[in-house]
């Protein structure tokens, strides 16, 4: 067992919530400034692994001092302690949609249903939603983690109670550790490079294996009674160094990359538990976690975890960003601060009570500092007001939420419209074929092109139709540069990359000048290439659209169409989520194509093409206008 010296007086493990701390500023700035923290999202694995540590030490200790386990207090104790906080935020936050309407009811039934039953995640796979989308509005998104714990809670102390009956100790720790090396290699193995991670992300089978990695260091530190020979205590540089492990990941971890899925995020939760070893077993690695402003925030960090989603979902709905991603900063820094607030005002007010009293103590409580019999029934009356108001907005909202989100109808536009160029391939390249032996002069944009695009693409695929008779289009929702390549080169390989070749990729995250300079060398010295900036009120768009300007500058073969500067300013034209065209935007974003297409077909050709295909870092030639 832990000695005294391990243990707070408060009864708290040193460490622990420092580590809170830090977990839950990583999620905050993953979502509140992307590009700050890319891979702040695994904040989330670190409370995995303490929530494993803390709930299988405590269930080993009942265990050793008793001799069995009570399933109902621990149940019990469990939703005493996660519900109550959790109530309010999704009364108060569904209100408040549906006072604003439009996209954000979307799927907010099924929502509903997930955080009520604690099956959030599977809810949202069943749904086919996906956690890395940053065009769909979804209120409680953030909920799929606690439901990931909460069926660990429910299913873990009967698994438990089948370990502790293994009587040699390292066998018991191999049983765990198998547990947490099937869930790991089960994630691995569902992982498909270049496809919607969110399965694997959310499922309770795929990402386990934090949560068993907490619970097999628990049983190495919480040795039963009797026995000698503890596990020495890690020397402080350890600790410091698996924080900082962690804190290499948070800023280097892709969310939808291999290395995350496949080894990421099992590193990470081994991190973690070196930092918790070095934390609980005393000494200043210990101290210096629990202080002050981290102990503070670890303490309310439950609270932030809960209210930090829904707060930023809402507030940009009220208050969208202007055309410059710059203007996310405001933005962030509000939601950061109201999400505090209500944070302190949820421990104070109600988690604390509830853990120290339970719910009817904290009743009795409140109505102690009303004193009078007037005012108490004043407050129950003004309590039960709220209470109905409250409970009636979260149900309007859900008999009000439209079937689809105004892009999802316009990315089904696109997608039929996509559909119905496939049917009538054969005719419109026969027709094409036939209108460029009449041309005397064929102009390039008349001609056969490839269009490889996101969800933007795909919303304007209409009108992008109608203005290129020859323009073939393969567009996805979520789509990002790096998938660029494979589709290109499946359609060299297949002989249907055209002479011209458009992609507008942008949209769903950063890029690199590597990237692009692999698609010209794909493309090869006889083909052109239009490239579409990005219009979306994200932290990277103007890394993005920067990185897009300086390369079509440097290239004589590459010609930008600015779509960011056609749309700024008309965000009527935009769907709800201030992405997605509409057909007059859709138009727009066709027009600017179609020139930057005819700026391409009016440049003389090269006499010497060769340096296309050169290393990056070879010089180019200046800019051709």
């Amino acid at each position: 067992m832990l000695g005294p010296k391990n243990v707070q007086r408060s009864g708290r493990l040193a460490g622990l919530d420092g580590l809170r701390a830090l977990a839950v500023i990583a999620v905050v700035v993953y979502h509140f400034f992307p590009a700050l923290l890319p891979g702040g999202f695994i904040g989330v694995d670190v409370f995995f692994v303490i929530s494993g540590f803390l709930i299988t030490g405590l269930l080993v200790s009942e265990h050793t001092r008793t001799g069995r386990i009570s399933l109902r207090r621990f149940w019990q104790r469990r939703a005493r302690r996660l519900v109550p906080p959790l109530i309010p935020v999704i009364l108060i936050s569904c209100s408040i949609a549906f006072l604003i309407g439009g996209d954000v009811l979307v799927g907010l039934g099924a929502q509903l249903l997930g955080a009520t039953t604690f099956g959030y995640n599977w809810v949202s796979i069943a749904n086919d939603a996906s956690y890395f989308s940053v065009n769909e509005p979804e209120l409680l998104r953030n909920l799929w983690s606690l439901a990931v714990e909460e069926q660990f809670y429910l299913v873990w102390p009967l698994l438990l109670l089948a370990v502790l009956l293994l009587r040699r100790p390292p066998v018991r720790l191999a049983v765990v550790t198998a547990l947490f090396i099937a869930s790991a290699f089960w994630m691995g193995l569902l992982y498909q490079p270049g496809a919607d991670p969110t399965r694997v992300y959310y499922g309770s089978d795929t990402h386990s294996f934090g949560l068993f990695a907490g619970a097999a260091l628990a049983l190495l530190l919480r040795r039963p009674s009797g026995h000698r020979n503890e596990l020495p205590r890690l020397r402080p540089w350890l600790g410091g160094a698996a924080v900082l492990a962690i804190a290499a990941f948070a800023l280097w971890l892709p969310e939808d990359g291999t290395a995350t899925f496949r080894g990421g995020l099992v590193a990470v939760s081994l991190a973690t538990a070196v930092a918790i070893w070095a934390g609980v077993r005393g000494g200043r690695f210990g101290r210096l976690l629990d202080s002050t402003p981290l102990r503070y925030l670890g303490e309310r960090s439950y609270g932030i975890y809960l209210w930090h989603w829904p707060v930023l979902v809402l507030l940009q709905l009220l208050w969208p960003a202007a055309s410059r991603s710059g203007s996310l900063l405001p933005i962030g820094l509000l939601a950061a601060t109201i999400t505090l607030v209500l944070a302190v005002v949820s421990y104070r007010w109600l988690e604390v009570p509830i853990r120290r009293v339970g719910v009817r103590g904290s009743i009795r409580h409140i109505g102690r500092l009303w004193t009078g019999t007037t005012r108490r029934r004043r407050l129950v009356a003004a309590a039960a007001a709220l209470s109905l108001l409250l409970v009636g907005g979260t149900t309007a909202a859900v008999v009000a939420a439209p079937a689809q989100t105004s892009a999802q109808l316009r990315i089904e536009r696109g997608q039929r419209a996509m559909d119905a160029a496939a049917r009538a391939a054969t005719h419109a390249a026969a027709a094409a074929e036939a209108a460029a032996q009449a041309a005397a002069t064929p102009v390039l944009a008349d001609g056969p092109i490839t269009a490889i695009g996101d969800s933007v693409m795909l919303a304007s695929a209409p009108e992008l139709q109608a203005t290129f008779a020859g323009m073939t289009v393969d567009a996805s929702v979520s789509r990002g540069m790096y998938s660029a390549d494979d589709i290109l080169l499946a359609l060299k390989a297949a002989g249907q990359l055209q002479p011209l070749v458009v992609i507008g990729l942008g949209t769903n995250g950063p890029i690199t000048g590597d990237e692009l300079t692999n698609i010209l060398r794909i493309l090869g010295p006889d083909r052109q290439l239009v490239l579409v900036n990005a219009y979306a009120e994200r932290d990277w768009t103007d890394g993005v659209n920067a990185t897009l300007s300086e390369f079509a500058a440097g290239n004589r073969r590459v010609e930008l169409a600015n779509w960011h500067d056609t749309i700024a300013g008309r965000l009527d034209l935009l769907a709800g989520d201030h992405v997605h065209p509409g057909p007059i935007g859709g138009q727009l974003y066709a027009d600017e194509v179609r020139a930057a297409a005819d700026r391409l077909a009016a440049v003389p050709p090269l006499s010497d093409s060769s340096w296309l295909l050169r290393s990056p870092d070879a010089p180019r030639p200046p800019p051709f206008r």
